[in-house]
């Protein structure tokens, strides 16, 4: 599929929103959209976004989803920590603190609800005026316990071994990554990813911490 965000504004409220616009080239493709879509319909909590509105568009041989969302102004949590690291700082650890505790808020829903979000990262986290955390990108949010029997499979989540059972500790662990990454500036895995190694094994091995003073 493939998606993209465009800015709009409101004829009658004047308020501007995110018009998500994921492109579906077949049935696969408009099922999984339709899962997102699915997934936003389940909550209304504060710290994951809602879903104001929603349609299917035909787009001649194809469709699009048109999913219309709140526009959160201050952008998503990795944006600002890639502003910050070129600024040479770190996020102070009292935000950290405060960021974290409100991602935990969000995050814990889905877990009451047995839907683990499945792809928590500091670029599906927006922060409001506030720093509020709100979750977005609801698509790989699926039920908790998923059995993972194929080398096919265990591509598809990107991290697992092929003969593995995937439950919502993952959300914990993709917690962890993303507390690790506003407290360096990094994710612990992103130096490996960029040199083109295994990420897959890399995730088998403690993380080594950074020498680099906060």
């Amino acid at each position: 599929g493939g998606s993209h965000v465009d800015l709009v504004e409101g004829l009658r409220d004047g308020r501007f929103y995110a018009l998500k616009r994921i492109l579906c080239h077949d049935k696969e493709d408009r099922q999984a959209a339709l899962h997102e879509v699915e997934m936003h319909g389940l909550f209304d909590h504060p710290n994951i976004l809602r879903l104001v509105a929603h349609c299917m568009v035909e787009k001649g041989t194809k469709h699009e989803a048109w999913l219309l969302l709140p526009y959160v102004k201050g952008g998503t949590l990795w944006s600002e920590v890639e502003a910050l690291r070129e600024k040479g700082t770190f996020m102070p650890e009292q935000r950290i603190l405060l960021i974290l505790c409100g991602g935990v808020g969000g995050a814990q829903q889905p877990f009451s609800d047995v839907h683990p979000c499945r792809d928590l990262k500091p670029t599906n986290v927006l922060l409001d005026e506030d720093d509020r955390p709100v979750l977005m990108d609801l698509g790989s949010m699926n039920r908790a316990r998923i059995e993972v029997n194929s080398s096919r499979e265990a591509m598809a989540v990107q991290v697992v071994p092929s003969q593995c059972v995937i439950d919502e500790g993952t959300d914990i662990w993709s917690l962890g990554c993303v507390l690790y990454c506003m407290m360096f500036g990094e994710g612990p895995y992103d130096a490996i990813f960029q040199k083109g190694d295994s990420v897959a094994l890399a995730v088998q091995n403690p993380i080594a911490m950074p020498t680099t003073t906060r």
